[in-house]
């Protein structure tokens, strides 16, 4: 950062660090013993799409190596590529995988966010959503009809600091109401 950007004001963006999302197996089985809830096997990378030839080959590459994952696009313009795994590593490996590849080709700055889905014993929905940009985690647990599960989120935040990096700012715990792979 030079001296102009701090006389404005200006910060330096955080580096993305995907290696965070490795910490997902050994926070899951923390979050679970402290809550209840499980993951679901169901995991999806969230993108704006690029237009061109490089990004269709890019798109030929993620689904040489992991299969045919789902691919949705939602309202606000961004491409979901939703993927299912037997177990939480291997889900987390092919989600870094995903990432690490967008990256790569130079589209990290089209990467939204990576969403990892729990369930609870009495049928709940929790994601544990980790933001590209801010190399942090933050929970979501949506209850129905555009309302969510604050106290619940503030409960898996504590649970899980000591785990992952989570997200101090809570204005950034934003909702993905709908988001495939929850």
């Amino acid at each position: 950062m030079g001296w102009l950007d701090a006389l404005l004001g200006r910060s330096k963006p955080a580096k993305p660090r995907l290696d965070a999302l490795f910490a997902l197996p050994s926070a899951a089985v923390t979050l679970e013993a402290a809550t209840g809830f499980a993951p679901t096997g169901r995991g999806s990378v969230s993108f704006r799409a690029a237009e061109g030839g490089a990004f269709a080959r890019l798109e030929q590459e993620i689904r040489a190596l992991l299969g045919e994952p789902e691919l949705t696009r939602d309202a606000y313009g961004y491409t979901w590529l939703v993927l299912r795994a037997a177990d939480l590593p291997t889900l987390v490996t092919d989600l870094h995988a995903v990432n690490s590849s967008l990256e790569s080709a130079g589209f990290g700055p089209s990467l939204l966010c990576t969403v990892t889905g729990f369930t609870g014993p009495d049928g709940r929905r929790l994601a544990l959503i980790y933001l590209y940009k801010k190399g942090t985690f933050y929970p979501f647990a949506p209850l129905g009809e555009g309302r969510r599960d604050n106290a619940l989120e503030l409960q898996v935040r504590g649970v899980l600091a000591g785990e992952l990096p989570i997200e101090p700012d809570l204005a950034s715990w934003f909702p993905v109401w709908g988001a495939p792979g929850l």
